[in-house]
This record gives structure tokens, sequence and C-alpha cells, in this order.
């Protein structure tokens, strides 16, 4: 069985609270993307996992498909072993939820392939065991999100009218790093109102808290929001904490923008 696991991106992200359990609470808005990584799994003698495309980092044996797998098989001991293939085309470390979206996935594959008769809400809750925005994976709609970001709001959000371009210039930026610069507080208007308005006003209205650490540790990030802007976005921002960046144009209206050869871009029209 092979399902393709999509990407999102946060439209607007502000850290309220820093929680008791080293965790923060947040307020954004994730939104699906397609641009996808492939995930396989097929029946085999003994668990085995192997990746291609874009390499992982880290020991392969705590990749979070292969967590996904222990953490069903806890409950459901008659889980049969699988072969799991990875092949990895969203970038990783880019605030993108590539690798969030393969556990999700992994769980869902699994659910359906053994017939293990999980619902929606019962892949959500062991989703969030495995990441703060794994549990959106399993609706894969725009969702408002708060908590960790695994409590979710569906959200009457439609950006199939315009075109989005994603920029990732290969900058990897680590997550618990752009959490230890941030000062939590209130945003002066809530996401959940902002979001309403239209997309032509949300430059002046949603805000990424990340961005000004970030942004500050890598200027190429703020010169890339810049060239969106100039090139007739109406609203760019970076997504999770980056390093990709996102800019939503009017539908087929993205003109022509040179970047960095390192650079990777995705057209969503």
């Amino acid at each position: 069985m092979i399902v393709f696991p999509n990407c999102k991106i946060n439209l607007g992200l502000h850290i309220l609270h820093r929680r008791q359990d080293g965790f923060h609470d947040l307020e954004t808005v994730f939104y699906p993307v397609p641009v996808t990584d492939a995930l396989e799994a097929l029946p085999a003698a003994r668990l085995q996992f192997q990746s291609s495309g874009i390499a992982v980092p880290g020991d392969a044996l705590d990749n979070l498909c292969l967590r996904a797998w222990h953490l069903l098989k806890k409950d459901f001991p008659d889980l049969s072993p699988v072969n799991i293939h990875l092949h990895k085309h969203i970038p990783i470390g880019a605030g993108l939820g590539g690798g969030s979206a393969d556990a999700a996935f992994m769980l869902q594959l699994l659910n359906r392939k053994f017939q293990l008769g999980l619902s929606t809400e019962q892949l959500i809750a062991y989703a969030a065991q495995l990441g703060s925005d794994c549990a959106f994976f399993i609706r894969n709609q725009p969702c408002y999100a708060t908590g960790r970001g695994e409590v979710l709001e569906p959200l009457a959000l439609d950006l199939s009218g315009y075109s989005l371009l994603l920029v990732y210039p290969g900058i990897h930026v680590n997550t618990g790093w752009a959490f230890g610069q941030i000062t939590p507080g209130q945003p002066a208007q809530a996401l959940r109102q902002s979001i309403q308005q239209p997309v032509q006003a949300w430059k002046e209205l949603i805000q990424n808290d990340f961005e000004a650490p970030v942004f500050s540790a890598h200027p190429v990030l703020r010169e890339i929001k810049e060239t969106l802007y100039g090139a007739g976005a109406l609203y760019a921002t970076m997504s999770g904490s980056g390093s990709a960046m996102v800019g939503i144009f009017p539908k087929n209206q993205i003109a022509g923008i040179s970047w960095d050869a390192g650079y990777r871009e995705f057209l969503i029209k």
C-alpha cells in the first residue's frame, strides 16, 4: 500500500504561553498543500525501514514512521511487521511539517491495511503522541489550531482561487532554538478573527512570531519575503519556524522570479 503525505503551511503563528510541561500554547492556522512525500508499506517477515530522495537526518530506527508502527503495536499486539519505504521530497527543517505528515499517514495506512477500525478521533489521539502538529495531518483540512497545535477547529478557508509559491532556500532552522528566541504574549487581534478577513488584508493583520528572530539570524529570508511582495504577492509569510517562505498570489499571476541556484520552489496553481 502506498500513500502520499502532503505538507502544510502556517497562516499566522502566535506563541501565547510557556507551559509547565516545557511546551508552548500557540495559535495558528494550518493549511494543507499538495507537495508530497511517498510512503509505502509492504508485508514483511520483520520490521524494516528504508528511505530515498532527500537524506533523512538522525538514526533511521528513530524515524517517525517506525515510531508510529511501534505506537500501534502496543495496543494491537498482533500487528504484523512491514517493510517501510519513504521517498522524501518535502524539504526537512523547513516548517512544512513533512516528518509529521509521514507519521500521521503511516498511522492511517496501518489502520486501513490491517483493518484496525480506528476512528478519526482515535487516530488524532495517537498522532498527538508523536508530535505537536501530527494530529493536523489526520484531518488534513484547513484548521485553526491551539494548544501545542493538536487542538483543531476546522475552518471554511479555501485558497483554490489563488496561486501559491513556496520557496525553500536550503536553510535548516532548529525548532527548539526558534522557540527559545520567543517571548510569549497575546497578539493585538486573535488569529481566528484575522483569518476571516480578505487575503488582501492579511499583510497588515496576520504575523508569524518566529519571523523576527529567524530573519535576524538569516536575513536572506526577509529578502525572499520582500521579493515575493515585489512580484505581486497579496500575502507572504514564513511557514512555521522556517525556513520555507510562502507567497499567495492572484490566480496564475506569478511573475517569473530568479532565485539562487540552491533554492527549491514549489508552485501550486
